[in-house]
């Protein structure tokens, strides 16, 4: 267990300032430990609560180096940074998480679908392409419906073409990416998985997701989940068999699909704090940010269990929209018991940019989720 970290000199090094950053930050800022952010813009989210904050890309191998110089500790908000830094700064005999092969892995999606099959994880069925001339050669073997991926750089619903209709496959870019079997799922989950380096293991509670119906992300999280106690032991266990696969210190976020005939299939995974658990902010005695910088840094791990449901509703930037943010009709919500508004502090929207969330905790879920979709609906996130 990593000891005198609380009012010490011991520095955790954040790659990424964004709002998972910013609210990492909320324990820290607790827990008295000394934090150092990069993010290569100056208007990040995480400017304010770091000890210091340093505006660098996080893609540079000599920048990430030069920022974890004096850092004991360095983790990730986000998946976009020099693996090989950070295998450099492991070989120096720092702490890095996560581990930085894994990562590699996760930030293209074709090898990560690839290691699933490779470790015995079930997933959908995948092909490979490695752009349009290969997609086209590889159609007869794709009927319509399935979904295209980008191998890289794909976040919230972007990258990612369903489709549904020959209009549908004419939007596939010809880039790297693969072919994914469409699956006709009943649900889609999510299961944080933590764990430390003194091989402690917990799981949050599973949570249902609720997707917008175009723009492909998330729009509502849903906890305690609809499924039988057999299906959560099922998701529990192929989200830890994952993260122990991955040998991931830290957090590990797994999305899951699961299907009428009982399947359970791996869709994604991040390395970090994730969209479907920010509910556990209010809705958990730990948060998974709380949870995250607690298995970064060896210490024991909090519980996990549910204070009350809890239902997370996305807060994005309207259709129409784009430039200097403004939000609206929020006054009215402030007075609400069980109604929680985060802002993420980002200067610009745009049409479904992420830039807050509202959780509303109560004891039957339907409420909350009914509460939830009131308190979306009631704020308006446009441009001046």
């Amino acid at each position: 267990m990593a000891k005198n970290i609380f009012s010490t000199d011991y520095k955790l090094g954040i790659l990424g300032g964004g709002q998972l950053g910013k609210m990492m930050l909320y324990t820290t800022r607790k827990f008295d430990i000394r934090t150092k952010v990069l993010d290569p813009s100056p208007a990040a989210p995480a400017q304010f609560g770091a000890n210091e904050f340093q505006v660098g890309s996080l893609q540079d191998y000599d920048t990430v180096m030069a920022f974890a110089a004096d850092c004991d500790t360095v983790c990730i908000e986000i998946e976009a940074v020099n693996v090989q830094a950070l295998r450099d700064l492991r070989a120096q005999g720092k702490k890095v998480h996560p581990n930085p092969d894994s990562l590699e892995l996760i930030q293209d999606k074709t090898k990560q679908k690839q290691f699933y099959s490779d470790h015995n994880i079930p997933t959908s069925r995948f092909e490979m392409v490695s752009g349009k001339a290969q997609f086209e050669a590889a159609s007869d073997r794709w009927p319509i419906p399935f979904v295209w991926k980008a191998a890289t750089g794909g976040y919230d619903g972007f990258g990612v073409v369903v489709c549904r209709s020959e209009e549908d496959v004419q939007h596939i870019p010809d880039a790297p990416g693969m072919l994914e079997a469409f699956v006709d799922f009943e649900l889609e989950v999510s299961v944080i998985v933590a764990r430390n380096e003194s091989g402690e293991v917990k799981t949050f509670p599973v949570a249902d997701q609720e997707f917008h119906p175009t723009a492909n992300q998330v729009e509502y999280v849903l906890c305690p989940t609809v499924l039988d106690e057999t299906m959560q032991e099922k998701a529990n266990d192929i989200a830890i068999r994952t993260a122990e696969a991955y040998d991931i210190c830290g957090l590990l976020a797994v999305e899951l699909f699961v299907t009428a005939d009982g399947e359970i299939l791996v869709n994604e995974v991040a390395p970090r704090p994730h969209n479907s658990g920010h509910h556990t902010i209010e809705a958990c005695y730990t948060s998974q940010f709380e949870q995250h910088v607690r298995a970064v840094l060896d210490l024991p791990l909090g519980s996990t269990e549910l204070k009350a449901a809890g239902v997370m509703a996305n807060l994005v930037g309207a259709e129409g929209y784009s430039g200097d943010v403004v939000y609206q009709g929020y006054d009215e919500l402030l007075g609400e018991p069980g109604v929680n508004i985060h802002i993420y502090g980002k200067a610009q929207t745009r049409p479904f940019r992420k830039m807050g969330h509202v959780t509303v905790v109560a004891k039957d879920r339907d409420e909350a989720r009914k509460r939830a979709e009131w308190a979306k609906n009631s704020i308006l996130v446009k441009s001046k």
